[in-house]
């Protein structure tokens, strides 16, 4: 499962993107749309560089719309963040146990335990102390962490045996330490489309790390997106993406070393890099939270591994791309 935060080093250029437009502008001619006007706001979301673009008559509203958006997004970075010290996961992990836990942690980590389950445990939030031995290992040598660091952090790991109720989240053992990286920023995406939608924003896309289209963008076939080849590394794809959601993982996408030949996607179960035969994954679901731990997932899986996943999840595709380039797409 990859983990990203942590360590200023490996956090590769972001720059996330909202686009909105208001009930009724579904309707009217691309030439007409154009006259309606674009109200911007820009500023930091999930550590990158952020834009919102709404299309909208009304600029007072739209200003409201921002505002709410940018509180969604600061109080759930009080939530997910390991920037953050005060954070609700940043306490549990430093405590071990966490009191009246907020209700998007639990549901988080309600998916979260269903993914550990049918991924066989490639799927596994308590990663968090073997990526920390990996990313001090190598700012420290470029050889890398000791056997006996990576020893020792995997007897911290298990997601099975983190408790977590809407009274109290509880670690089995003290050590252990939670990353909710590899799904919150799906999480995040599906907050805030929603919130748009109840703001009577009929077509949205949201791309806060991955990305949720609703409704299109004009066009007729939803709205039309790249998957992003920073992360692929590979061939590209172009699909039209309409009330669903897509996110990417890539085995080299951001790595610990120098040389870029190890990549922060780590197997819980042996301790070591992701060594599956795939490159890249990209996986659309109904909502960008899934996607995005599956697309983690199918890096540590491998491709027949992940097949007889996606059995749990009909409605789910995902487009594979392997060390030599090649395309593939498998379905639920």
């Amino acid at each position: 499962m990859s983990m990203s935060q942590g360590a200023a080093g490996l956090s590769r250029r972001r720059f996330l993107a909202i686009s909105a437009a208001a009930a009724g502008l579904a309707a009217v001619p691309l030439a007409a749309r154009a006259s309606v006007p674009v109200r911007r706001w820009q500023g930091i979301a999930l550590g990158a560089a952020a834009e919102i673009r709404l299309a909208h008559q009304d600029k007072a509203a739209a200003e409201r719309i921002f505002a709410r958006v940018e509180r969604e997004i600061r109080r759930l970075e009080s939530i997910f963040s390991l920037y953050r010290p005060e954070s609700a996961l940043s306490r549990l992990n430093q405590d071990g146990r966490l009191d009246a836990p907020p209700l998007d942690l639990v549901e988080l980590l309600t998916l979260c335990h269903r993914l550990h389950g049918v991924t066989g445990g490639a799927f596994d939030p308590s990663v968090q102390p073997l990526w920390q031995a990996y990313a001090e290992g190598f700012a420290a040598s470029e050889k890398g962490p000791e056997e006996a660091a990576i020893k020792a952090a995997r007897s911290m790991l298990g997601f099975d045996a983190v408790a977590s109720g809407t009274d109290q989240i509880r670690f089995p053992r003290a050590g252990m330490a939670l990353t909710l990286n590899g799904i919150a920023q799906g999480f995040v995406t599906d907050r805030v489309s929603v919130l748009l939608e109840s703001e009577g924003m009929t077509d949205v896309l949201a791309d806060l790390g991955e990305i949720r289209a609703t409704g299109s963008d004009g066009g007729g076939d939803g709205w039309r997106v790249t998957l992003d080849p920073e992360r692929s590394g590979s061939a590209t794809g172009k699909l039209g993406l309409r009330n669903r959601a897509v996110a990417s993982s890539a085995c080299l996408g951001t790595t610990f070393d120098a040389a870029g030949r190890v990549g922060h996607i780590l197997d819980p179960r042996s301790g070591l890099p992701a060594r599956a035969e795939l490159a890249a994954a990209s996986v659309i679901a109904e909502n960008a939270a899934l996607a995005d731990g599956l697309s983690t997932a199918a890096l540590v899986c491998g491709r027949d591994a992940l097949a007889g996943v996606l059995k749990a999840f009909p409605s789910v595709s995902a487009r594979l791309i392997d060390m030599s380039g090649k395309v593939e797409w498998l379905r639920g």
